[in-house]
């Protein structure tokens, strides 16, 4: 059990008002960054405990929250990609760890959903993300929340729910969780030590651990150097760039992209920015002469680029395809 963060507060309340009742399938649909998972393990946590607080937070003193401390509640499973679970190291065969959930995985859980409660409670299932199930494993999921146990409660929490099947969103009730609130954030960034918060959060598309987590990532570097390449596209030297760029995550080099792109949608359209607000002075008079269409073209060939990112046999060319787009919409 954690405290719950400061933009939780809200959410945590609605949840309360789901305790007496809770449904046996609970979809969890949130931004990346927002603490989805951390709010599903305290609500679990919740459920077990055996004298939970007023506010309806777990005690974390009972034999139930020493149980779940310990990773250890008879009633409790998280079910994650190996990648998470195992944090890096590599599986007993060898084999990096699987960032998917496997079938096995959820099949596993077939003798967990025949006994009945150790404490004559509820018991909690957690998947997550559950976008990370390959397509036996939803199907396999499917199949216990057509027909759960009684007093079982799946909480299924995902990034994007739009690859989910449409028979598992259909058997749980949605929960969407709320989008921090800027000074919210921002402040809960500055107590965390993070220079320059509200920078670090508009680069983070507004979440906050990912603001955090960023924060202390390598890549800055990089993106600061590319920042300062669009800023001048009619002297963008495309492969040296692009050169730079080979060996970064092509999926975050895209988000970035992205993130220019709108802010130059934006101060075209209704005179301000989202992600950059240091540079609005130089995207206002970047987008001075650029056709809206052109910047419309821009942003869809981005979100082309961002489902192609996870694929590409050689992230130089990529680059360099993009980065040539970029150049011509913005000087034709």
């Amino acid at each position: 059990m954690s405290a719950l963060y400061p933009w939780q507060e809200n959410d945590w309340q609605r949840l309360q008002a789901l305790r007496a009742r809770p449904p046996q399938g609970l979809l969890f649909k949130g931004n990346k960054g927002v603490g989805e998972l951390e709010l599903a393990i305290n609500f679990a946590h919740a459920l077990l405990c055996q004298q939970p607080h007023s506010s309806g937070m777990a005690c974390g003193t009972c034999p139930a929250c020493h149980w779940l401390s310990q990773g250890a509640h008879p009633d409790f499973r998280l079910v994650q990609p190996d990648a998470i679970s195992l944090a890096g190291e590599e599986t007993e065969t060898g084999k990096k760890p699987s960032k998917q959930i496997s079938v096995e995985q959820i099949r596993e859980l077939a003798d967990f959903l025949s006994l009945s409660a150790h404490q004559g409670g509820k018991r909690v299932i957690i998947i997550y993300p559950a976008e990370a199930m390959n397509h036996n494993a939803a199907n396999a999921l499917l199949k216990s929340l057509e027909e759960p146990p009684r007093d079982m409660l799946f909480i299924v929490v995902t990034h994007k729910a739009q690859q989910l099947l449409p028979t598992i969103l259909s058997r749980c009730v949605a929960f969407n969780l709320t989008m921090p609130d800027v000074a919210t954030a921002t402040a809960w960034l500055q107590t965390q030590g993070v220079k320059q918060p509200e920078t670090a959060l508009a680069r983070a598309g507004f979440a906050p651990l990912l603001a955090l987590q960023g924060d202390a990532q390598t890549g800055l570097d990089e993106r600061e150097k590319l920042l300062a390449a669009l800023r001048q596209p009619s002297v963008l030297d495309v492969f040296s760039l692009a050169e730079m760029l080979q060996k970064t995550e092509q999926v975050l080099v895209v988000q970035w992209l992205q993130q220019w792109s709108f802010d130059l949608s934006a101060m075209k359209l209704a005179g301000s920015v989202r992600y950059h607000m240091q540079d609005a002075a130089a995207i206002k008079k970047l987008v001075a002469a650029v056709e809206p269409l052109a910047l419309a073209r821009l942003q869809k060939l981005l979100q082309t680029a961002k489902r192609e990112a996870q694929h590409t046999l050689n992230p130089k060319l990529f680059f360099e395809s993009l980065l040539l787009a970029y150049r011509q919409l913005l000087t034709a």
